[in-house]
């Protein structure tokens, strides 16, 4: 198991022994043909709010990690276990910051059961790094949500990793 875990939310971290080759299709992106960039509806996603940063900088395939990680952060607020599922691969192994440590399934039935409750999730100055298949998003998670009966707003920096599976990019963790 990975120990170089970065806490990006408060809560919980994933760590991850082997990819999965499970994928989660994102919805369709929105061609635009003036200049090839692929724009995606963040607007959809009404409990992830993204600041810091204009969308226009980013490349597509850097706003296709960046998708992905707030469709990922939406299915939490939604407690959408099933999204969720498809969205991060199936042998990861969540660590509270206490060092609590939960399979993938583990962590999903505490979402679903209302253990951990989020209600919103911001993601301040977000980075997205692209290495072939390899990706990471860095950024400052104001995440306000009830983890085993105490609600708060947490501020935490960290870093998510996917790794593309069959043109899907899957949450992974930092695979040093």
């Amino acid at each position: 198991m990975n120990s170089a875990t970065a806490k990006l939310f408060p809560i919980l971290s994933p760590v991850v022994n082997e990819p999965s080759a499970q994928a989660a299709a994102a919805p369709p992106a929105q061609e635009k043909e003036e200049d090839n960039v692929t724009d995606y509806d963040f607007s959809a996603l009404t409990n992830v709010e993204i600041t810091g940063v204009s969308l226009q900088d980013f490349n597509r395939e850097q706003q296709e990690v960046l998708y992905q990680q707030a469709r990922y952060c939406q299915a939490m607020t939604e407690a959408d276990v099933d999204a969720l599922r498809e969205m991060i691969a199936e042998d990861t192994v969540f660590t509270h910051m206490s060092g609590r440590q939960q399979s993938r399934e583990e962590y999903l039935v505490d979402i679903e059961n209302g253990s951990l409750r989020y209600f919103s999730i911001g993601m301040e100055n977000p980075v997205v790094e692209v290495d072939g298949d390899l990706a990471s998003v860095a950024f400052t998670s104001v995440l306000n949500a009830n983890a085993y009966g105490a609600r708060g707003t947490y501020r935490i920096s960290g870093t998510h990793w996917f790794e593309r599976q069959n043109s899907v990019w899957i949450a992974v963790n930092d695979p040093n």
